[in-house]
């Protein structure tokens, strides 16, 4: 390695940025901190996204607070998904202890134990959170079927099915809306529907059925519906601070894919919302991504170009993604490429596939003095290897760090404290009640109602017919029975929205507003 001097100097100048920065700690040297030598992060660039990576138990969450924390005191809104609830403590001042205050002192930090305005979300109410819901018509099929784990023939048919119930204004608001949608499409009534767009098989809608119910059976029924949660209530400020945004998971073990791919119809909803503002001071709003090797596991080509078109694109928007995983190669490539800054905590090497993570996560650094295939498996906790994106959009020396301590409570909040903000927040009046209105379910159940009524009144025409002439007061009645039906308001919404079918983008979801 080089001289100490040295090194000092290239960390300097290299991590030296005019503007605004998200300080994260300063350079080890010997194993000892240099505070002149300080590791950061410029506000600018971090929507140009990154990784927090490293073996459980080596200070992710600690590093994720750290940025939440520092994002929020630069008027950033930040989205998280809090998975073991380890997070809940950034609304609440942090508690200081000598051994924490000489550690802060000696990288030159300078901590004041300061809480964070923070909201509570949980999907569908699971959990002590403001309920978070998405109606099935805007999540879409590409991420219904990746969540059901169906094959590129199901996903084509669920699309199928998609498409004729956009045009037939039939809106699909939970699974019972798509489960009845399904069934008419398979009954005799409904097969003729899509003849000319090459129908649906009995075994491929059965397949898709069976998946619904031990969907439901996991819990999914409380997570779709209305009212939908509308993206725009994460890019909130409080006096100045950016709002932290907390999405807790509980029992992900039971359903990951359904908890990865949520959040990726949170990042497909921003995108189609947000209105393009290009290269900016700083962000809008920064997405953690948590356990994204969830959102990787078994996805189709199509599905991963998808997320990597997102990722993409969603910069310009002004939104960070930083993914949170144990190792790069968790992330694809086309998405890894396009991941500026790197905080990589240690890894472990005790089996030959743990060496061979390490072999791939040292091939995505940039050279530096530093032998990495050693350094990644020395790394204390609360330490980190960094290489950051500069403001020229170069990327920074490689610096061992260590890393700053958050400010906030770094154990869960009470429960007490954390319903207390629950029931404090405007958002759980806005969204803590569910709706169940008219949608497909219905609208099918009073077509099927109006045509047997139909049938009853001509049966009861001709039997009247078999025994007197008809009269005039019996055509009035059969008008009558039709006017009924017309004019219900089922059939009116129907013939309403027939024909209009919703335009949809990134990943078959709709763009609603």
């Amino acid at each position: 390695m080089a001289e100490k001097a040295d090194v000092v100097e290239t960390v300097k100048q290299g991590y030296a940025f005019e503007g605004a920065a998200l300080e994260l700690g300063a350079l080890l040297v010997d194993g000892e901190p240099n505070p002149e030598a300080a590791v950061r992060i410029p506000l600018g660039m971090m929507n140009r996204h990154g990784l927090v990576a490293g073996a459980t138990g080596t200070g992710k969450t600690k590093t994720l607070q750290l940025m939440a924390e520092q994002l929020s005191a630069a008027g950033v809104a930040v989205f998280a998904a809090d998975i073991k609830g380890d997070l809940s403590g950034v609304s609440q001042p942090g508690e200081g202890n000598d051994k924490l205050l000489a550690r802060t002192k000696s990288i030159g930090q300078d901590w004041t134990a300061t809480g964070f305005p923070t909201e509570f979300y949980a999907l569908g109410g699971q959990g002590a959170g403001i309920p978070i819901r998405a109606t099935i018509t805007s999540f879409g099929p590409v991420l219904l079927s990746k969540v059901l784990g169906l094959n590129d023939v199901q996903e084509s048919s669920l699309g199928l099915i998609f498409h004729y119930a956009d045009k037939a204004g039939l809106t699909l608001l939970d699974l019972k809306d798509l489960r009845a949608v399904i069934t008419h499409l398979t009954s005799d009534e409904g097969k003729d529907d899509l003849k000319e767009l090459g129908g649906l098989s009995a075994a491929t809608a059965g397949v898709i059925l069976r998946s619904l119910i031990g969907f439901a059976d996991q819990g999914a029924e409380a997570f779709f519906g209305e009212p939908e949660f509308d993206t725009a209530d994460l890019l909130q400020q409080r006096d100045g601070k950016g709002v932290i945004s907390l999405l807790e998971l509980p029992n992900l073990q039971d359903r990951p894919a359904l908890f990865s791919t949520f959040l990726m119809w949170l990042l497909a909803d921003l995108f189609h919302d947000l209105p393009e503002v290009g290269d900016v001071d700083k962000p809008k709003l920064v997405f953690f991504f948590d356990e994204a090797h969830l959102l990787f596991n078994d996805a189709s080509k199509a599905f991963l170009d998808s997320i990597a078109q997102t990722v993409r694109l969603i910069r310009s928007k002004g939104v960070g993604v930083f993914f949170v995983t144990q190792t790069p190669k968790d992330v694809p490539d086309d998405v890894l490429a396009q991941l500026g800054s790197r905080v990589q905590h240690q890894l472990r090497a005790h089996t030959p596939n743990d060496a061979k993570a390490l072999k791939a996560t040292v091939s995505t650094f940039p050279s530096s003095s530093y032998d990495l295939g050693e350094v990644l498996t020395q790394l204390g906790i609360g330490e980190a290897i960094v290489t950051v994106m500069n403001e020229k959009g170069a990327p920074t020396p490689v610096a061992w760090t260590r890393l700053r301590a958050p400010q906030s409570l770094m154990a869960p909040a009470s429960a007490e404290q954390l319903t207390a903000t629950v029931q404090a927040s405007a958002n759980n009046a806005k969204y803590s009640q569910p709706l169940d209105r008219e949608s497909a379910y219905e609208l099918l159940a009073a077509k099927v109602q109006a045509g047997a009524a139909q049938a009853e009144a001509e049966k009861q025409q001709q039997e009247q017919a078999k025994q007197e002439e008809p009269r005039p007061r019996a055509q009035k009645q059969e008008k009558s029975m039709v006017e009924q039906v017309v004019g219900s308001s089922a059939f009116k919404q129907f013939a309403r929205s027939a024909g209009r079918e919703i335009v949809r983008g990134l990943f078959g979801a709709a763009r609603r507003r």
